[in-house]
């Protein structure tokens, strides 16, 4: 399994995250966790609301019944967002939120705690407050940040200490907005719009890590794209690309986005154990220049 240093940070974590967003809805949660390990993914990631914390409960009760140590894993989890009603990064919240998932997750402390989507309200001195704290009682090691662009992480910078190590965000052979700006550079056709702020070189630059969610879907959340009707000339390419490197379509999907220099992480949501396997096994795979932009065109992408 290819590592990479997580951010600015001297830890060693899987290329592969195993979210854990549908845990409650694993057959043998034990096994999709030790599963998970024994192929070299060690980076485990959460989120408070990820129904309603039992998800969080779940990956608890499974790793109880496994022999993998707490302190070979990096347990990540989110906070941030009350479903349907607002986003809140208040003190109070922040320390509520870590407070609930490390009792749901049974450990004493996280690995790194993301900031899940902006708040519009957001104080930077409370939720420095509330990082100072969590940090002093070494319930949080490491902190970062999910969607969001250059100048909210530049916002939360002017009164957070600790390095935002993390950010994570929407990215995959069908989501490449993030990149697609930086090729259509100077042009003035649709790709040539930035959204996002300049997000891929801000990461590189300010050495943050970028773990890509949903790689394998298009839209938000409308569906695979793997073995889709939608899209037949992806699929044939990546299937023609998979028997050369002796991978699965979903495989050589991972290994397009950790083909990219910015040393990303995929997280991969699939709670099938055959499925992690190949994910895992996909992060060794490194694509040629050639065949990566060729998986870009396919999916309907061009050059300028």
């Amino acid at each position: 399994m290819k590592k990479i240093k997580f951010g600015s940070t001297d830890l060693e974590v899987s290329a592969v995250i195993l979210g854990c967003m549908r845990m409650n809805k694993a057959a043998d949660p034990v096994r999709v966790i030790e599963t998970a390990v024994e192929q070299g993914i060690n980076f485990f990631d959460h989120a408070d609301i990820y129904s309603k914390g039992e998800c969080e409960e779940v990956f608890r009760d499974a790793l109880k019944q496994t022999n993998i140590k707490r302190e070979d894993l990096v347990i990540q989890s989110k906070c941030g967002i009350v479903p349907g009603v607002m986003f809140d990064f208040s003190k109070e919240h922040i320390i509520e939120a870590v407070e609930g998932s490390l009792k749901r997750l049974g450990t004493d402390y996280l690995d790194a705690l993301l900031l899940h989507r902006p708040d519009a309200l957001v104080e930077p001195d409370e939720v420095a407050e509330a990082f100072n704290q969590l940090e002093k009682e070494g319930k949080v090691r490491h902190f970062g940040v999910s969607n969001q662009n250059p100048s909210q992480i530049e916002l939360l910078k002017t009164a957070v200490k600790q390095p935002l190590i993390a950010n994570q965000l929407q990215f995959g052979i069908m989501h490449t907005g993030m990149i697609d700006q930086g090729i259509h550079v100077n042009m003035k056709d649709d790709r040539s719009v930035d959204h996002d702020g300049g997000l891929i070189e801000y990461s590189r630059i300010n050495q943050m890590t970028i773990q890509a969610w949903s790689p394998y879907q298009y839209g938000f959340f409308e569906g695979v794209f793997i073995d889709s009707p939608k899209f037949p000339e992806l699929n044939k390419k990546l299937k023609e690309l998979a028997q050369r490197y002796k991978t699965t379509p979903t495989g050589l999907a991972s290994a397009w986005i950790l083909r990219h220099p910015a040393n990303m992480q995929v997280i991969a949501g699939t709670m099938n154990e055959q499925r992690i396997k190949e994910i895992a096994e996909a992060a060794d795979v490194v694509l040629t220049r050639e065949d990566w932009y060729s998986i870009y065109l396919a999916a309907g992408n061009d050059l300028p």
